[in-house]
């Protein structure tokens, strides 16, 4: 069995989720939504998709300083 690297799965779900915005975006644009109802929940789905695509961004590259408590320095990367 082919060992797997965690990398690639994080970047295939990012290449999803691009997938799955970029999908409910055409069916906006294309005028595919005959409800208020429909456009609604699509436009909240493209929220929600580009959020969880935020977090995995976040986690991959953080922004936020950590601190080392033994010498009290603070790194930026590793």
């Amino acid at each position: 069995m082919q060992e797997t690297n965690p990398e690639n799965i994080i970047y295939k779900i990012q290449r999803s989720l691009d997938e799955l915005i970029e999908n409910s975006t055409q069916v906006l644009i294309s005028g595919g939504v005959d409800k208020m109802e429909k456009y609604m929940y699509i436009c909240g789905k493209i929220h929600t998709l580009d959020q969880i695509k935020q977090e995995i961004s976040n986690l991959l590259n953080p922004k936020e300083p950590e601190h080392d408590e033994e010498t009290n320095i603070t790194r930026l990367r590793d």
